[in-house]
Order: structure tokens, then sequence, then C-alpha cells
């Protein structure tokens, strides 16, 4: 990873330096939450998507796990993710800010450990291959269920959370697939491994409520933009099979993007390509985080000084 600096409890310091002590905690018990965030070029220079909603679902995060005082506000997280992507000299990055319990708790009792936080950033290719925004992607549906949210609450981006993810990606992947769909524990369909999905049928975009999913910025992103394409958007449950009948099937995420499926469980998804629909959420999605639709001023972050 091309990362030269990372943000530690409120200095930069070099990568190397930027090292944790076999004992911190969150590493033994996955207490931690963090984000993912991008930011892209544009005409005005580096710009940050969504930073604030990001900052403040991590805040969120951290406020479900347990902590009731947090060492940095929002605003001092917003500046500390312009400053890490200015100093490392990206102008399109991943921003990786994760808050974690860096001592103390070794009682599994948050109020006795400490809350830490650092801030990452490092150049980002295509999440779900090169060829996946034009092509498609195949997909299975998961062995693996999605989480109960009253086992481990699914609308916090808890690392202790994503071992879930992991076995449904990895299984996925070692039978053939690029990606894992996720059912929740009602048999109905939750969201993918590291995204958010959709479902077309005509004029009709819909998506899986919020229940047991995590209520993704993406998401909520092309929701917006897709009304303003005069799509008809609704979230309400879907079935596995209503999956095999769509007329297109995508996923959304900030790595991710908008990508579509273009096979589900060896059946293939409409024309067995990204669909016109997903086409257009795409090339919207894409203008949007470059600053190149006018609604996009309230959702970028410049970064000073680049």
């Amino acid at each position: 990873m091309d990362c030269k600096y990372i943000w530690t409890n409120g200095k930069l310091v070099a990568a190397a330096e930027a090292q944790m002590n076999f004992l911190t905690p969150a590493t033994h018990y996955g207490m931690a939450v963090f984000e993912g965030i991008r930011c892209y070029r544009t005409a005005k220079g580096p710009a940050i998507f969504r930073l604030r909603e990001h900052i403040e679902r991590l805040h969120r995060s951290a406020t479900i796990l347990g902590w009731r005082e947090l060492p940095f506000s929002v605003g001092q997280l917003i500046e500390a993710c312009q400053e890490t992507v200015r100093a490392n000299g990206h102008e399109e990055c991943y921003i990786r800010p994760l808050l974690y319990l860096g001592g103390g708790g070794w009682n599994l009792n948050i109020d006795n450990g400490q809350a830490h936080v650092g801030i990452a950033v490092w150049s980002w290719n295509a999440y779900l291959g090169a060829e996946a925004a034009e092509k498609g992607v195949r997909a299975n549906v998961s062995s693996f269920t999605r989480h109960h949210p009253n086992v481990v609450m699914t609308k916090s981006k808890v690392a202790g959370n994503y071992p879930n993810s992991v076995l449904a990606k990895t299984e996925s992947v070692r039978l053939g697939f690029d990606e894992a769909i996720m059912l929740d524990t009602q048999g109905m369909v939750a969201e993918c491994t590291g995204e958010n999905i959709f479902i077309v049928r005509g004029n009709r975009v819909m998506t899986p409520p919020e229940g047991q999913i995590l209520e993704g910025i993406t998401r909520d992103t092309v929701m917006i933009l897709a009304r303003e394409m005069g799509l008809e958007v609704s979230a309400q449950p879907i079935s596995r099979d209503q999956l095999y009948t769509a007329d297109e099937v995508f996923v959304t995420g900030t790595a991710a993007e908008v990508i579509g499926l273009r096979e589900i469980d060896f059946r293939t998804i409409g024309s067995g390509r990204t669909g016109p629909i997903t086409q257009k959420i795409q090339q919207a999605y894409h203008a949007a985080v470059r600053g190149e639709l006018p609604r996009a001023a309230e959702w970028l972050t410049y970064v000073p000084g680049r």
C-alpha cells in the first residue's frame, strides 16, 4: 500500500512508526469501528465524497458499540482525513479511519478501556475487478446468514462483525464466484459481503429494507440519484427467487461503487451483462463523485492545499 503517513491520535507519523502493541485489546476482541471513504480527482482538486456522513456514522458506530466518550469530534476527524490525504499527496485514494480499543477492557467491559483513533489512506483499484463495471460479476447466495441485529448490531461497522463477510466471500470465491449474497435470519435477501444490493424491474428499483443491513452511504446516494432520474425507488423485502427473475441486479458500496450482477446461482440475469438502468446509475454516480453534477456540491469535501 502506498501510504506514507498515518494520522494517529492527533498527529501524523510515518507509516512504519504507526504500530500497534501485541496487547492492543481491539485485535483480541474485535473492539473497533471503522469507515471506508473515497477521495476522487475533480476539476477543483481532490475531493472526499460524503465525508461528513461517513464520520458521523463512525461516531454512531462507536456509540452503538458502547463508548460513552470519544477522544475526537466529528469536525476534528473530518480535518484529520483531509490532512492525511494532503500529507500523502494523493489525487484519488481510499481512506480508512479506525476507532479502536487501545488499552484496557480486558474484562470485556468497554468502560474500562481507552479509545484510540488512526487514519490511513492508499490508492484503490477496482474492488470487484477491472471489467466488472461493464460486464458485471457472478454471485451466489451464501450458505452463511447475515448477522441478526440482536446478536451483533448491524448498523455499526464493527471490526468484529466482519468474519461473517469473510466466511461468505471466501466460500464464494473458492466456488468460482466473484461475490456472495447473504440472506437475513428470515430467509430474505439482506446484502452482499461488502455491498448493498438492488434489483430492477421495469422502471422500479428495489432494495432490502434497513432491518438487518448496514445502511450504506453509497446505497443512499444511489437511491437519491435514481429518484432524480425519474425511477421509482423503494426499500422492501426481496426474496431469493426475485433475484433470479429481475431485469437487472446491481450492488453498491464505497469500494465497489455501482456494479451489475450478470449471473446469480448459475442463472443469467437480464442480458447477462450490466443492464441499461444500472449503466445510467453508474454514470450518474461517477459524475457525482467527481463534482460533475449540481447536487455534488453538498457531497464533496475538498482537500485544501492540493
